[in-house]
């Protein structure tokens, strides 16, 4: 599995703007691009995304721009990446509405993904924005006093 750029992109926004006072104070895509090296448009199309998903408060105008919505220890990885990406999901199959497998009538190990796509997932959720923002690197230690 691989996140896209765009995911990876909004992680990197979302940490700087984590960086400034928080992410409470108030920035805009354009400074933010300015700092990460996002491109404009990626980082205008990604407020625009993290904010239908809540991530992220938006206004226009004077004074306008964007800010967390939630402080960062608050916000995970699997918020970020569900915001951009959709629902984690590792198979098709996992998605219980979705029958466009060929061999679904067969496949033993269909029983078996719900369980896969929870870890994963859980493993997500247990990352924050806040360590993400941190300028040391989350370790496996930190980790897994995470999931404990």
């Amino acid at each position: 599995m691989r996140l896209s750029s765009l995911t990876d992109y909004a992680v990197v926004l979302l940490g700087a703007a984590a960086r400034h006072c928080g992410g409470m104070a108030r920035q805009n895509a354009t400074s933010l691009a300015e700092e990460t090296g996002v491109p404009l448009p990626t980082a205008q199309k990604l407020v625009s995304k993290l904010a239908a998903a809540g991530l992220i408060d938006s206004a226009r105008g004077t004074g306008g721009g964007f800010r967390l919505s939630r402080p960062p220890a608050s916000i995970t990885l699997a918020d970020i990446v569900e915001a951009v990406e959709g629902p984690i999901a590792m198979a098709s199959c996992v998605d219980a509405a979705n029958h466009d497998c060929a061999i679904e009538g067969n496949c033993r190990v269909k029983p078996h993904w719900g369980a896969v796509n929870r870890a994963v997932r859980g493993a997500l959720a247990g990352i924050t924005l806040a360590q993400l923002a941190a300028d040391a690197p989350v370790t496996a230690q930190q980790q897994m006093k995470v999931e404990a």
